[in-house]
């Protein structure tokens, strides 16, 4: 029963609180409306009242409506009349509320300064303040999120930068945060491997610290994504680079970060894709097995998918990500062979597939850019790893997939493809001391009608055979191409000789070479090619003979070992005939290339030579944060002088753009009529509207003359 009494007393005193409560407030609207201080003063009276009287449900009002009993006359508007309706009251309630929420916001909103940035900084190295860690990182989030579409509540404190701010955020995070993050979690100053993190995971510091870690490498990597400027994207690699131990602890920005790297690495102009290596590089040597499968196969696909053309242009920069891929390969040796064994099966069954279906379609798998510069690479990788023991296995199968490719379609057209298996077959056997019939594949091109036949073609454009993998039928006929074609097997086949003419059996290998280098000079009209094979044929023998004479001299047998080391001397100074005249073959094509090629790449030669370079990177940071600084200048953030400057700009280049345009259009057209050797002027439909423009004036003032003639005639005669 006192439980009854008890709830029931309850339910009473809170529905005589509700009552009263909604009649206070009834009370307290009609007074508003009113809109004079003396409705203000006899509600704070009733307010008293009620205290006095019923001090049980003014408690209760404390607890629950506290801005009912702060009421005050400022809050009464003077200017309100009685006679507004309840409609817009309702209106004006809404209003005003959007307006207490839009003040709301902006007074949340903090304005970031460089000197607030500069106080935080300083904080943190004085005393190594977390909060101002945080308030840094909070405003690097900022920086990095700036103009996204969606919004974040957790950015709505920071959000409001200029771009000298955001610039100052960018470098002060990008140059110190390492720094910060290694005092905090008690790392070493640089360097670490993989294990260091996975130890540090289970300490207090990490559970404490690790937060920041992840915000840091996860704003920087959308950041990346953002970036467009090739300067700007290689300084945040370049300092993230130091920082990259720290995704050994997390795989999913791990992977995220190889995939923009690759692409970066891939795609991007100037230093761009030396940074993007050097970043994969060391990922590879710090985390080690977390991340070298991935590496291996992107780096692979990336490679791939930058091969599908080549011109004289592309060719260094497509050997500039070969040396690059061959490079990260050297980082784990059987991690290495295993793909390559892979990729170079691959390869093998595209070859099988055309050797038995032999379709066009087949043949045309094998006979593209991205075939070719595949073997390519997997020969320079054997030959940059033939000391080791995984990488010199490999040498057999490649050789045999080479010699494949070039015997596939035996014609003239392909020419240049069988000489570039040539050169990787001469590698192969340079690099591993193994004996590679070449000299056959050279010889069968010399008996070739196409060599020996008079050029019906005139004498053509200088043809580039190490851009090019099939020669047109109207190149074929020229008299450039047969000189070409000559003078690279003279090249190469001195080349596959010059390696063994230090060898006790040179003289056997070089017999059947000999005899056809001779039939050829007597069968050939052309005399420069009877030139060029007499001065070989006359090196050879002279080599031959040198090998003859110490031959005689010496008491083993051909399969003694003590036949390896045979000249020994004379092979380290390169003193044979073959071998000197090698070098001044290599001087000349050195010198006709250089002709040929009349435009440069910005990765060249120099930029794919690895070595003492990465180490000493880490000396130059002085000048690369310097150079930080002029590259975050420019400012991303919209608004700017400089953007409110770029339409007039735009429209300037554009006219230059259009006017140089039409210059090289012009150009353009000249050297097309001018170097169209194989098609008449005549059938060229340019030609034509020349010609009828040309010719109209003439034949209109002809037939004037003509008319007027029969006129003056017919006038004279009677």
């Amino acid at each position: 029963m006192c439980k009854q009494f008890f709830y029931s007393t309850n339910m009473d005193v809170s529905e005589r609180n509700l009552d009263g409560e909604n009649s206070v407030r009834r009370r307290s609207r009609k007074k508003s409306m009113s809109g004079t201080a003396s409705g203000a003063r006899e509600h704070k009276e009733q307010l008293q009242k009620l205290q006095d009287k019923d001090p049980e449900f003014y408690e209760f009002l404390k607890e629950h409506d506290k801005e009912l009993l702060q009421f005050s006359d400022d809050d009464v508007d003077e200017d309100v009349g009685t006679d507004t309706e309840d409609g817009d009251l309702q209106l004006d309630e809404e209003a005003s509320e959007d307006e207490i929420q839009e003040k709301e916001q902006k007074s949340s909103k903090e304005v970031i300064t460089t000197s607030m940035v500069d106080l935080w900084c300083k904080s943190i190295q004085e005393s190594g303040s977390l909060s101002a860690v945080r308030s840094l990182m909070r405003a690097f989030r900022t920086a990095c999120h700036y103009g996204d579409d969606g919004g974040n509540e957790s950015m709505a404190k920071l959000s409001v930068m200029s771009s000298t701010v955001f610039n100052k955020i960018m470098l002060t995070v990008l140059t110190e945060m390492d720094r910060i993050l290694r005092n905090l979690l008690k790392l070493p100053a640089s360097g670490g491997k993989k294990e260091t993190i996975t130890d540090l995971v289970a300490t207090k510091h990490w559970k404490s610290h690790g937060h920041l870690v992840k915000s840091y490498l996860g704003n920087a990597l959308h950041v990346l994504n953002q970036m467009t400027d090739t300067e700007m994207i290689s300084f945040t690699l370049r300092r993230l680079k130091y920082s990259l131990l720290f995704l050994a602890a997390f795989p999913s920005l791990l992977r995220k970060y190889i995939k923009v790297v690759l692409h970066f690495w891939g795609t991007g102009g100037g230093a761009l894709p030396v940074v993007s290596f050097l970043f994969m590089r060391d990922l590879c040597i710090r985390i080690g097995s977390g991340c070298i499968d991935e590496c291996f196969k992107g780096i692979y696909k990336a490679y791939v998918l930058n091969c599908h053309f080549v011109n004289a242009v592309k060719l260094k920069h497509i050997r500039f990500l070969g040396n690059c891929v061959i490079e990260l390969l050297g980082v784990d040796l059987p991690t290495a062979y295993q793909h390559a064994f892979t990729y170079i099966r691959q390869l093998a069954t595209i070859l099988r597939e055309a050797l038995n279906t032999k379709t066009k379609e087949s043949f045309r798998k094998v006979y593209e850019w991205k075939f070719i510069n595949c073997l390519e690479l997997w020969t320079g990788a054997i030959c940059a790893y033939s000391s080791e023991s995984d990488f010199k296995q490999l040498a057999y199968p490649l050789t045999q997939i080479i010699s494949g490719v070039a015997r596939l379609v035996p014609t003239a057209r392909y020419f240049p493809l069988r000489l570039r298996c040539v050169r990787m077959l001469n590698q192969i056997a340079a690099s591993t001391h193994s004996f590679i019939p070449v000299s056959m594949l050279l010889l069968d091109m010399l008996e070739m009608k196409e060599l020996n036949r008079p050029p019906t073609g005139g004498v053509g454009k200088a043809v580039d055979l190490h851009s090019i993998l099939k020669v047109s039928k109207l190149t074929l006929k020229t008299r450039a191409f047969q000189e070409a074609c000559v003078i690279s097997v003279v090249e190469e086949l001195a080349e596959h000789l010059a390696q063994w003419s230090y060898s006790v059996a040179f003289l056997e290998l070089s017999f059947i070479p000999l005899v056809r280098l001779r039939s050829f000079c007597k069968s050939t009209k052309v005399e420069r090619f009877r030139k060029e094979m007499r001065q070989l044929i006359r090196q050879i023998e002279a080599s031959s003979d040198y090998v003859n004479g110490k031959r005689l001299s010496i008491s083993f047998f051909p399969n003694d070992p003590a036949a390896a080391s045979f000249l020994e001397d004379e092979k380290k100074s390169a003193s044979s005939a073959l071998s000197k005249y090698v070098m001044t073959l290599r001087q000349r094509a050195e010198q006709k290339n250089n002709s040929l090629m009349e435009s440069s790449v910005l990765v060249g030669e120099e930029s794919s030579k690895f070595g003492n370079e990465i180490s000493e990177s880490d000396e130059e940071d002085a000048r690369k944060n310097v150079d930080g600084a002029v590259v975050f200048s420019s400012s991303w953030l919209p608004g700017n002088d400089s953007k409110i400057k770029q339409p007039t700009e735009t429209k300037r280049k554009r006219k230059k753009q259009r006017k140089e345009k039409a210059i090289d259009d012009d150009v353009v057209e000249d050297l097309v009529l001018s170097s169209d050797e194989d098609v008449p002027p005549s059938h060229s439909p340019s030609a034509r509207k020349n010609d009828d423009t040309d010719d109209s004036p003439p034949k209109q003032k002809r037939k004037q003359e003509h008319r007027t003639k029969r006129l003056k005639k017919k006038l004279i005669s009677p």
